[in-house]
């Protein structure tokens, strides 16, 4: 797997900033349609996907690697993600799900017809945590 460090040091940088930067560099290394497979957050030691007892300085990465990202792209000394391509990938359509996060980064499914389109914040009664278990979307 390819690994590309982006020297950001910018405090005002969020997760959903630095996946935005990821993406846009695996984009810029032939990566035609980047999407995250996995995600580690240093400070706290957060990552997707999470099980109990995983390792966090390791695990996100194996998992990504083993599951088909062909780039990890760590941003500034934060954050760092394994990307890969779904260009290939053949699509059902629109699905009446949409993938969205917080403000701590936190990622969740959510049901449209009861979210809406128009709100990006992730609510009880429409979402859910992604966890191990639940696909990422889009």
């Amino acid at each position: 797997m390819k690994n590309i460090h982006v020297d950001y040091q910018d405090a005002s940088l969020d997760f959903q900033g630095a996946s935005f930067l990821a993406k846009k560099i695996a984009f810029e290394n032939a990566i035609q349609q980047p999407t995250i497979m996995s995600w580690h957050i240093r400070s706290n030691d957060s990552m997707a996907p999470y099980y109990e007892g995983a390792n966090p300085d390791s695990w996100w990465e194996k998992y990504g690697e083993g599951n088909g990202g062909k780039l990890e792209v760590s941003v500034g000394d934060e954050y760092a993600f394994v990307m890969m391509d779904t260009n290939d990938f053949e699509t059902v359509g629109q699905m009446p799900l949409r993938n969205l996060s917080d403000e701590s980064g936190n990622q969740y499914l959510c049901y449209t017809p009861i979210l809406g389109r128009v709100t990006n914040k992730p609510n009880a009664e429409a979402c859910i945590v992604l966890d191990g278990w639940l696909a990422d979307q889009y």
